[in-house]
């Protein structure tokens, strides 16, 4: 083999890694799937990120920039900051970049943790302590993460050895020497140690233990403290207030939710519910589909789509009906993207109200293919866990001749998403070599992720793939407003 073809064949296994690497941090949350028990899931997940991180760094850092999952971003960071002696100077300036852009916007519990995390693994290297600055400084209400995230911002403050002035200081550091502060959330958790009415004064998640510490009867308090919550506390509380009774959370605008999670929302409501709302609950998601859409909306022209509802798609005690919400959302999106009346949905399992879908029956996902390609599509997409098994196989098969013989020109673009991955095999599962897969977490993500299935496909080579990925660090850094640190 030439020197040529062998830099060729290792740019292609290069290129592969890295989609595979991609697509695990997509799906893989390191919980239990249907088919996999949480440390397989865990396993494969620490290999992935050691093997990645060491071959291939500078993508490593590349897939913050990604619609990698908070898990997985997290994951990244820690990996990056642990090993920084890895990197050269100018790999550093751009991982600081992308590392204040993605902490920025993930959940502020989640990098608290991840503080806890490196000062447990004595990482204290001096960027670790400017990015930890840099993060807490942009905080909007430090007095407001003193009280709802006491312990990290402690933890926080101390591993990055900053100094805190005046009331604040003293409220994480000396609790109880000071008659009263000139904050008000700050007094009002003073206050709430003894005095009930201070208690609807604070943030819901830190009232909650106050509550049940001052024998404050349950569903009063909910109620009490529902103009103070936010969206999802709404949603999760509704079954313990009065207004919530009729099976839609009071004071909730659903058509503002994610797409995503107003359909597991949805799915987590009994039939009877789902009908009488038919209405609400159909409007709120096609306002969400619209809205994830953007400027796609109906640019995809004639599309179909195969929808997993099979048994599969119930998911596991951690991510209950999380596949089956991903292709739910999925529905409304694709029609969304479709020219106006172009959509043909087709549920595995036969279902015609997809507002009523359930986890049934097995995965007839080669049936399901034959009936769509029968419509003509412009694009074909395909919402499953890749289990194919009524019959096993068939699935690739159908794609494989669709491919070969029946379409060689192409004219119906076909793309696998899969929202489940699998653990034995460093990936999600795959139809068929000749269709693009690609992981998926939130359906909002999906034409994003068709653009990163076609470099499965092998009709592109790893130069268009890097330029990609360089392409999406340079919008992720640009778009940021922290700036990153050097």
């Amino acid at each position: 083999m030439t020197t040529a073809a062998t830099e060729t064949f290792a740019d292609l296994v290069a290129a592969e890694d890295v989609l595979l690497f991609v697509n695990a941090a997509i799906t893989a949350t390191g919980q239990r799937e249907f088919r996999s028990e949480a440390y397989r899931q865990r396993l494969s997940l620490d290999f992935l990120h050691e093997y990645v991180r060491a071959n291939y760094r500078r993508v490593y850092a590349a897939s913050l920039a990604l619609d990698i999952n908070d898990h997985n971003a997290v994951r990244v960071v820690r990996g990056l900051l642990e090993h920084a002696a890895e990197a050269s100077p100018a790999q550093k300036r751009t991982e600081g970049q992308l590392i204040a852009a993605r902490l920025a916007k993930l959940p502020p519990q989640r990098v608290y943790r991840l503080f806890r995390e490196l000062r447990a693994a004595k990482v204290n290297n001096r960027r670790t302590r400017a990015i930890t600055r840099d993060w807490l400084a942009a905080r909007p209400d430090a007095a407001h993460d003193a009280v709802k995230y006491r312990a990290g911002l402690k933890t926080a403050v101390r591993h990055a050895h900053l100094p805190l002035d005046g009331e604040l200081g003293t409220f994480l550091f000396r609790p109880g020497t000071l008659p009263r502060y000139e904050h008000r959330l700050l007094d009002a958790w003073r206050r709430a140690h003894y005095e009930r009415g201070a208690v609807g004064e604070l943030p819901f998640t830190v009232a909650e233990g106050f509550a049940a510490r001052l024998g404050m009867e349950r569903e009063a308090f909910v109620e009490r403290m529902a103009p103070r919550m936010t969206r999802l506390e709404r949603l999760r509380t509704q079954g313990q207030r009065a207004a919530g009774a009729d099976g839609l959370p009071a004071g909730v605008d659903l058509t503002v939710m994610p797409l995503t999670r107003l359909a597991l929302y949805v799915l987590s409501l009994d039939r009877k519910a789902r009908v009488r709302h038919r209405a609400e609950l159909t409007g709120a998601l096609r306002a969400a589909a619209r809205r994830a859409a953007g400027p796609h909306a109906g640019s995809w022209g004639r599309v179909a789509a195969v929808l997993d509802d099979s048994y599969s798609s119930s998911g596991s005690g951690e991510k209950r009906r999380r596949p089956l919400a991903v292709a739910l959302a999925c529905h409304f999106l694709l029609e969304a993207l479709a020219a106006p009346g172009a959509y043909t949905p087709l549920w595995t399992a036969g279902t015609r109200d997809p507002l009523l879908v359930r986890p049934w029956g097995p995965t007839p996902l080669g049936t399901r293919i034959i009936d769509a390609l029968e419509h003509g599509p412009e694009r074909l997409v395909i919402v499953s866990d890749g289990w194919d098994n009524a019959p096993p196989g068939l699935a690739g098969e159908v794609l494989r001749v669709w491919r070969t013989r029946l379409d060689r020109d192409r004219r119906t673009a076909v793309v696998h998403v899969n929202p489940v991955y699998d653990a034995d095999g460093f990936d999600v599962r795959r139809l068929s070599a000749s269709v693009p897969t690609a992981g998926i977490r939130d359906a909002e993500d999906l034409p994003a992720l068709v653009e990163i299935a076609r470099f499965s496909e092998g009709r592109t080579g790893p130069a268009e793939l890097y330029a990609y990925l360089d392409r999406q660090v340079a919008r992720f850094t640009t778009d940021d407003e922290t700036g990153g640190v050097r």
